[in-house]
């Protein structure tokens, strides 16, 4: 899933001088996926609990592959790509809906416990991982042509199809799945009960991921126009803050097990880091001291998303967890969506202010994170799915 976005990042500007777009055109390839995958991922989220995870992971991986083989085909021998790339990058975006949000659904159903959490930290880092790769690998194939990215989805995907087709083994469904309609029913009594606090635990995530994409996309463009630096440089200085990321959340999964009191802490700290980092930048702009100061804010979001994973995975039962995880999708996919044109806006307007507004941003959220989500001592016992009651600790959500 994170290739989706992250590989096309450094060809970006190179999209921009051979089609002869627009930076808000091009700002669309990554908005477009996004959109669509938001869109799609309830959906897909209700279907794989009514039906099976893995029936949905691999024909959306097909679906990603192919919007990749299109995209790839009307860069090369079509004179009007643009739109077959939009129409390409809309159905990878579809494939993408099932994908990673419906992987993390059936890590809740395949472990418990405070394995569970070192699954879903390990599904984390592994996000970070293909950020990490994404703009080297982009930028390496670039080096072919430009639009060589667009090529490599469909290896990815026909690798990942063949991984889950062969070695995922689902536990099979002892019970029938609800009706529609008492399933949605039931959806809205998880979201009656612990409404506040799901609330600010996506809105969280997708802050994470707008002001992560949204900085790359600022810093894709800055190392090209102001620094002449691209190709595979350009890939490795990208990756520099995803490395950290990735090794933060792996490290934070492994360690926070099912103690809500830690995830708390982490998350307001993760978001307090981030707004430290963000109110630093406007006072540096060479390229080392930029990118280490970009650094701590990769660390404060790789604190933040393992415990927000956590959270919302064991928040309710399994018949409704592909719902409310893939909700979380949808707005972390959202929050990339927004990033690129916001970001790109926000570029023309003031550097200053796009880095102040970002701060005032994640400090908002760090105090909504800090109010709302207020874990008890108590210790939640385990509880059927049918009553779709939380596995976790009762999380009191009201404000002081």
């Amino acid at each position: 899933m994170t290739l989706g976005n992250s590989m096309l990042i450094p060809i970006l500007p190179a999209m921009e001088s051979n089609l002869n777009l627009s930076s808000f055109q091009v700002s669309m390839t990554i908005t477009i996926f996004s959109i669509a995958a938001a869109i799609c991922i309830p959906i897909f989220g209700y279907l794989s609990d009514r039906f099976s995870r893995k029936a949905i992971i691999v024909p959306s991986l097909i679906i990603y592959g192919l919007g990749g083989l299109l995209a790839g085909i009307a860069s090369a021998w079509i004179e009007s790509a643009y739109l077959w790339i939009i129409i390409g990058r809309t159905l990878q975006g579809i494939g993408a809906a099932g994908t990673a949000p419906i992987a993390m659904a059936l890590a809740g159903d395949l472990f418990k416990g405070s394995q569970q959490s070192k699954v879903l930290g390990l599904i984390e880092a592994s996000n970070g991982f293909g950020k990490v790769l994404s703009p080297i690998v982009g930028s390496a194939l670039a080096l072919l042509v430009w639009y060589g990215p667009f090529w490599g989805f469909p290896i990815f995907c026909l690798i990942s199809v063949l991984l889950t087709a062969f070695f995922v083994k689902e536990k099979k469904k002892t019970e029938q799945p609800p009706p529609f309609g008492k399933y949605v029913k039931g959806l809205f009594s998880v979201f009656k009960t612990d409404g506040k606090w799901l609330f600010t635990t996506y809105l969280a995530g997708a802050t994470c991921l707008f002001t992560l994409f949204g900085v790359l996309f600022y810093i894709s463009d800055e190392l090209e126009t102001e620094y002449n630096i691209d190709g595979i440089v350009k890939g490795c200085i990208l990756a520099i803050p995803l490395l950290f990321l990735m090794c933060t959340s792996f490290t934070t999964g492994s360690k926070i097990g099912k103690n809500l009191k830690m995830m708390k802490k982490l998350i307001t700290l993760g978001l307090l880091i981030m707004t430290l980092s963000f109110a630093s930048l406007i006072f540096f702009e060479q390229l080392v001291i930029f990118i280490g100061i970009l650094v701590l804010s990769s660390i404060g979001t790789g604190l933040v998303l393992p415990c927000l994973n956590s959270l919302i995975t064991g928040s309710v039962g399994t018949e409704r967890r592909g719902a409310v995880t893939s909700l979380y999708g949808s707005v972390r996919f959202l929050g990339v969506a927004a990033g690129p044109p916001i970001y790109g806006w926000l570029m023309d307007w003031s550097r200053t202010g796009m880095f102040l507004s970002t701060a005032g941003l994640t400090l908002i959220v760090c105090l909504l994170s800090l109010i709302l989500i207020r874990p008890t001592n108590k210790t939640a016992s385990s509880q059927s799915d049918s009553e779709t009651k939380t596995l976790f600790t009762k999380l009191q959500l009201t404000s002081e």
